[in-house]
C-alpha cells in the first residue's frame, strides 16, 4: 500500500490571478465549464481579492461539503464582502452557533404552512402587474419580474402597508439592489463609502435603513402583532429557548438579507422560465393548459427545469478552517471549496441531454439536495427556498393565465453576470400576442411538490 501523501490542490489553469478574476467577472459560466473540460471535476482557481477556489463538480464530494461540519466549512466567512450592504448580523455572513441560532429563530416565516397562506397575495400581486404589460410589442419581461417580486417581499416580507412608506420603499430599493460594478466596490470594502465616487451608495443604504427602522418601530408597537403573518412579525416575536428576541439592529440585517437574496434571484429565475418558455412552442402549450387547469405539479416541474437548466446562482463557497482530504486532494485551512451549481445541472452523466429544456424530467423525480442544487445545501440551505419555488409556481401561473405568448425561433438569450447571479442578456425578451381571460376555477393552493 502507498504511503504517498494526496497532492494538496487539484490542477488549474496558470494565469495570473488578476487575469482569472477578469476571466470570471466577464464570462463566468463558460470559463469555468472550459476548466472542468481541462483539468477534470476537480481544479483550482486563483482569483484576485477572491484566493483559492477549489471547484467541485462530483456529487460525492458535495455530499461531504453540506453534509461536514459546518465549524469547518465557513459559509458566512465565504459571504464577508456582502456584509457592508447585509449588516454584520446577517444569517448570510455568520458562522458556528450564532448562525445555528440565528437561523433557528428565521425558520417561522418560510414553514410551508407560512407560505401558503401568501399565496393569493402573491397572485394578486403578479396579476396588477400583468395587466400593465404591452400587447403585440416585444419587452423585456424581466423588469416586470423585478417589480413583482420586489412588491411580493415588501408586502409579505417586510408587510409595509402605509401608502408613503410603500411608495419610498419601492424608489429607494431598486437603486440600492442594482448597484453598479463600481458601486459594488463600497460593499466589499464598506470604509470607500465615506469617499465621494461612493458616498451616494451610503445615501441609499441610509434611506432604507430609516425606512426599514421605522417598519420594525411600527410592528413592536402593533397591538396585533400576534395575529399578523408577514415575515417582520414573526421575526420580532421569535424568542430563543431563553427567551432572547432579535434587537433592532438584527432584524434590520435579516430584513436587508432576505431583500438581497430574495429578490433579483426570483425575478430572474421567473425571467428564464419565460424565455425557455417562448423557445419550446409544446412545453409552452403544455404549461398553458396546466394553469388553466391549476396542474400545480407541471408549473413546479418548468420552474425546476428552469432552475437547472438556467442556474441563477453558478456556485456556493465555503471556507476551509482546518485541512481537509477531498476528491482525493489535501486542501489547506483557507482554500474556498466551490461546489459547482451550474457544472452538476449540466452533467450528462446526472442529466441525459442535459442541454434540452424538459420539464418533464422532473414529473415525480426524488431530487438529490447534490445533484439539483440551485439553493445550495447543507446547514447553509437557502431559508426561503420554498417560499421562492411557491412564488414561481404562482406568477407563472398568473402569467400563463392571464396573457399569450408568442413562441420565438430566436437563439437563447445568453447568461450575463450580474453582481452573483446569472441573468438574461437581453432581459427575457418575450412578445404577449393576446390578453386571456382566466378561468375563475383555478384556485392558488401549495402542492406535495414543492421542495
Amino acid at each position: 500500500m502507498s504511503n504517498k501523501p494526496s497532492p494538496t490542490l487539484p490542477p488549474g489553469p496558470s494565469l495570473p490571478p488578476s487575469i482569472q478574476a477578469a476571466l470570471m467577472l466577464r464570462y463566468w459560466p463558460p470559463f469555468v465549464s472550459a476548466c472542468r473540460r481541462r483539468y477534470g471535476k476537480t481544479f483550482t482557481l486563483r482569483i484576485a481579492q477572491m484566493g483559492t477556489l477549489v471547484y467541485l463538480d462530483d456529487p460525492a464530494d458535495i455530499k461531504q461539503v453540506f453534509a461536514g461540519d459546518p465549524a469547518i466549512y465557513h459559509a458566512g466567512e465565504a459571504n464577508s464582502m456582502l456584509s457592508g450592504l447585509l449588516g454584520p448580523a446577517s444569517v448570510l455572513v455568520v458562522d458556528d452557533e450564532v448562525h445555528r441560532d440565528r437561523r433557528r429563530l428565521m425558520l417561522e416565516p418560510f414553514h410551508r404552512d407560512a407560505v401558503a397562506r401568501q399565496t393569493e397575495v402573491m397572485a394578486e400581486i403578479a396579476a396588477t402587474n400583468i395587466a400593465s404589460w404591452p400587447v403585440g410589442k416585444p419587452f423585456s419581461v424581466a423588469p416586470k419580474m423585478s417589480q413583482i417580486t420586489l412588491e411580493v417581499i415588501m408586502r409579505l416580507v417586510i408587510g409595509a402597508s402605509d401608502p408613503a412608506r410603500l411608495a419610498a420603499l419601492r424608489e429607494v430599493l431598486p437603486r440600492l439592489l442594482n448597484l453598479s460594478a463600481f458601486e459594488l466596490l463600497a460593499i466589499g470594502s464598506p470604509g470607500l463609502q465615506t469617499k465621494l465616487p461612493w458616498r451616494g451608495v451610503r445615501r441609499r443604504i441610509d434611506e432604507a435603513d430609516r425606512l426599514l427602522y421605522a417598519e420594525i418601530a411600527e410592528r413592536r408597537a402593533d397591538p396585533d402583532l400576534a395575529s399578523r403573518t408577514d415575515a417582520l412579525a414573526m421575526l420580532v416575536r421569535a424568542a430563543d429557548q431563553d427567551g432572547r428576541t432579535m434587537s433592532d439592529s438584527e432584524l434590520r440585517d435579516q430584513l436587508m438579507t432576505l431583500l438581497v437574496a430574495g429578490h433579483d434571484t426570483t425575478a430572474t429565475g421567473l425571467s428564464w422560465a419565460l424565455e425557455r418558455l417562448t423557445r419550446h412552442p409544446a412545453v409552452l402549450a403544455k404549461a398553458v393548459r396546466a394553469a388553466d387547469a391549476g396542474d400545480d405539479e407541471y408549473l413546479d416541474a418548468v420552474a425546476k427545469e428552469t432552475l437547472r437548466n438556467r442556474p441563477v446562482v453558478f456556485d456556493v463557497g465555503r471556507i476551509l478552517k482546518q485541512p481537509v482530504e477531498i476528491g482525493g486532494y489535501h486542501l489547506p485551512a483557507g482554500v474556498m471549496v466551490a461546489p459547482g451549481v451550474g457544472l452538476v445541472h449540466s452533467d450528462e452523466r446526472v442529466y441525459p441531454d442535459a442541454d434540452r429544456f424538459d420539464p418533464d424530467r422532473m414529473i415525480g423525480a426524488t431530487l438529490s439536495p447534490t445533484t439539483w442544487l440551485p439553493f445550495g445545501g447543507g446547514a447553509r440551505r437557502c431559508l426561503g427556498a420554498t417560499f421562492a419555488m411557491a412564488e414561481m409556481r404562482v406568477v407563472l401561473r398568473e402569467v400563463l393565465r392571464r396573457v399569450e405568448l408568442e413562441t420565438t425561433t430566436a437563439r437563447g438569450e445568453n447568461q450575463r453576470v450580474k453582481h452573483v447571479i446569472l441573468e438574461p442578456k437581453r432581459g427575457a425578451r418575450i412578445t404577449v400576442s393576446r390578453l386571456r381571460t382566466p378561468s375563475p376555477t383555478t384556485d392558488v393552493r401549495m402542492t406535495g411538490h414543492t421542495i
